[in-house]
């Protein structure tokens, strides 16, 4: 332990040349808009600023007064790099806005759902006491217009992931194909013949439109087994959603 710590924080600049690795990960991630790779830019963004933490504190305790100050410097010009950031993105992104769904008209011949509120605050038991007489699902909205969180209701199905799939119907375009199938991905088994839910514990994002933008989305369930059997899909259901702005 005392040598991966010397390794980490003895040279003061290592952190810092970390922070800079990552700031610069996250830049090209979101400007060539590699979506899988976002989340990973962040994290380690997140992981630079504890990395710098913890050297502020190393560097004290060896009574490095002048190398503590200067390396927590980082950590506050980090949050406030990351805050001018985000605010200049939003501005932008409320300026200039994703015109993909502007020529998008809601049919009016069709069956569309609404989806309900947040499911991060919503009990476990609130939704146990959802009976359902059938295989369904629900699309919940996240805590900001474009995430999305769903709950499958399934009776008896081997081991296996249910996940989904999204189109735009009236032009049939499928929505964050690169990315929806691992975020919505849910594992599943259910041996009996009770009804069983199964939530997904995080939230999904469909990138294409913008907030204030609705349009009809079909939502797909499929079905992976683990024995490498054939996929199959199990439900759909048409939504009205927007998409996340970016």
């Amino acid at each position: 332990m005392i040598k991966v710590l010397k390794y980490c924080f003895d040279n003061w600049w290592k952190p810092i040349l970390f922070l800079l690795a990552s700031w610069i990960f996250v830049l090209l991630a979101d400007s060539f808009k590699l979506d899988s790779l976002s989340y990973i830019s962040y994290s380690f963004l997140g992981l630079s600023v504890v990395g710098l933490f913890c050297s502020t504190i190393y560097q004290l305790v060896k009574k490095r007064w002048m190398k503590g100050i200067f390396t927590f410097s980082f950590i506050i010009g980090s949050f406030l790099a990351f805050l001018l950031y985000a605010i200049s993105s939003y501005f932008i992104n409320t300026i200039d806005g994703d015109k993909w769904a502007d020529n998008l008209i809601i049919p009016n011949d069709i069956e569309l759902f609404i989806p309900n509120g947040d499911l991060l605050s919503t009990p476990n038991d609130s939704l146990f006491n959802i009976k359902k007489d059938t295989l369904d699902f629900e699309l919940y909205n996240s805590f900001q217009p474009g995430l999305y969180e769903y709950v499958v209701w399934i009776d008896r199905i081997q081991k296996g992931t249910v996940y989904l799939k999204a189109f735009e119907i009236t032009q049939e375009y499928q929505l964050s194909e690169k990315t929806l199938l691992k975020r919505s991905s849910i594992k599943v088994n259910n041996p009996t013949d009770a009804i069983l839910n199964f939530r997904l514990n995080d939230h999904f994002t469909i990138y294409e439109g913008d907030w204030g933008k609705p349009y009809a989305a079909r939502f797909e369930v499929w079905f992976k087994p683990d024995d490498k059997t054939p996929e199959r899909k199990l439900a759909e259901k048409i939504y009205k959603i927007e998409g996340w702005m970016r």
